[in-house]
Order: structure tokens, then sequence, then C-alpha cells
């Protein structure tokens, strides 16, 4: 039996992909169901992103499917807003650095190096993840909606090297000369998620790394159906057949499904329109054997 968390039913799909700036913000706080204060503040940011990410799904099949990825603003605004789908870092913090910026914040995009799940000395990676950080009142505070099952649930300090609690795991964000170390405590033990260079970086490079992601043979977007949602009382992980339910009381449940199962989830669990063309790709996760 799957868990089904209760949410609101979706409204019709909307293939419009014109979107004006003006009609940006409006469309997006109705996408995330937000309607409290619209103001740059920290109190805003916390509350966009907790909205985000219980809204917004990350996903990333259509790299697993073969039908590219596009992570320019009118297609973004398309897929995650209008046709309620998911995406992965570069859709979904290029969405909400847009947000952030039309709301009045400071707010700029880094790009980083993924590390979570590989040893301290493992080769480096590609520069693959993009994140947020946003300057109030001279403090500045890392802001992240597209980094799957441990994406952080609200922003994170830059200028604190200490434990920072959250109503999931802990964080903490640790300088190391021109770049930043991002690590979460699981099982009291501090796993790096990712590390961000200090400097913004050019569109062009935002650009490589989606390549990377979308198209490359190396990327596991290419082999893996991955999805996920945090809200306020769990997060929800799909890995092919996979299913894991990290409840904020740090309850764990886990279990395997059919194909028919991994449709209802990607359904009524990771709020996604499931597409026919997807059918192929999830038979395949059905039958995935998960290592670790």
């Amino acid at each position: 039996m799957l868990h089904h968390p209760a949410t609101p039913a979706p409204d019709a799909i909307d293939t419009d992909v014109d979107m004006p700036a003006a009609a940006l913000l409006p469309r997006y706080l109705a996408r995330i169901g937000y309607r409290g204060p619209v103001a740059p503040t920290l109190e805003v940011l916390a509350a966009l992103q907790a909205a985000h990410i219980a809204a917004i799904p990350f996903e990333a099949i259509d790299a697993l499917t073969g039908v590219g990825i596009d992570i320019g603003a009118d297609a973004v605004d398309a897929k995650l807003i209008g046709q309620r789908r998911g995406g992965y870092c570069f859709e979904q913090n290029g969405l909400f650095l847009r947000v952030l910026r039309t709301i009045g914040f400071e707010a700029e995009g880094l790009l980083g190096r993924v590390r979570w799940m590989l040893p301290d000395d493992a080769p480096p990676t590609p520069r693959t993840h993009m994140v947020v950080r946003v300057t109030l009142r001279g403090r500045r505070w890392l802001a992240d909606v597209g980094f799957g099952a441990a994406v952080p649930p609200q922003p994170l300090a830059m200028d604190s090297e200490g434990a920072q609690p959250t109503r999931h795991e802990s964080y903490r964000v640790v300088r190391q000369g021109a770049e930043w170390q991002v690590a979460l405590s699981i099982d009291g033990e501090w796993r790096t998620l990712y590390r961000i260079e200090d400097a913004p970086p050019p569109a062009i490079d935002y650009e490589l790394g989606n390549w990377y992601t979308a198209a490359h043979p190396d990327s596991h977007f290419r082999h893996q159906l991955i999805a996920a949602r945090t809200t306020a009382e769990a997060r929800y992980g799909l890995r092919d057949n996979r299913l894991t339910t990290r409840l904020a009381d740090g309850r764990i449940d886990r279990r395997y499904l059919t194909a028919d199962e991994i449709a209802r989830a990607l359904s009524e669990i990771f709020l996604l329109p499931v597409r026919p063309h997807w059918r192929a790709a999830i038979e395949r996760a059905a039958t995935a054997e998960i290592v670790g």
C-alpha cells in the first residue's frame, strides 16, 4: 500500500510557453500554493523555499526518455508552471532565482560539484549543480530547491560553520578557500552534498552543466528513474523501483514497486502528470536491482 499525501487537485495542464515577466510571479505563487506576504525578507525566503520543494518535485524524466532538457526561461516556465512538471537543479533553481529577483531579493546563481555519496578522496566531479545565494542586510544565505531527496528544506547561513538544524536533518556550510562545502548529518555522520564555487558563473557554464546531466552517457539521469519531494512531514524519494519515505520524526519506510505502482507514485506522491511515453522507462525501472 502506497502512502498518498493529501494534495489539492491539480489545475488543468497549460502548455502556453509565453510568460511575460509580469505574469511570472502570480503564476509561480499559485503553482506552489503560497498565499503569504511577498517581500525580500528571510521569513519570506524560507516560506517560498519550503512551499516550492513541497509543490514542485525533483525529477529528470525527460533526460531518461531522451526528450532532452531545455533550461531557457520560457521552456522552464512552461514545463514547471504551465505543465505542472518537476525538474532538476538548473530548472528548479533557475526558476527560483528569477522569482526571487522579481520580488526584489539580491540573489545570484552559483555552480558547483556534487559529492553526495562519494568518499572524500574521490576524483573531481563535473560542475553540474546550481544553487542560489541570497544577500539580506549584508548576510549571505544559500537557498537550494533542486537537490532531490537531500534538498535543504530552508535557507542555510553562509557565515556560520556550525550545525544548522532543520525540520529534517542538520546541515552545515563551511568555507574552503574559493569554495563552500555543504554537508548534512545522517546517523551522526557529516556527509558532503556538494562543493560550490564562490564566483557566479557565466550563463554558458550552466548550459554545459545541463548538457552533461541531461545527455552525457555517464549521467545517472540517463539510466535511472529518479524523483523526490520534501514536505514538512516527510521526504519522499524514488530511485527506479524503490520508494523511500523518511518521516520528520526519524521513521523510515522502504518498499519496492511494480510498474503500475511506480506510475501511481509518480502521480499521487510526486504530483506529476504521467505521460504515456514514460511507460517504457517505468517498466524498465520496475525490474531494476537497487544496490546501496
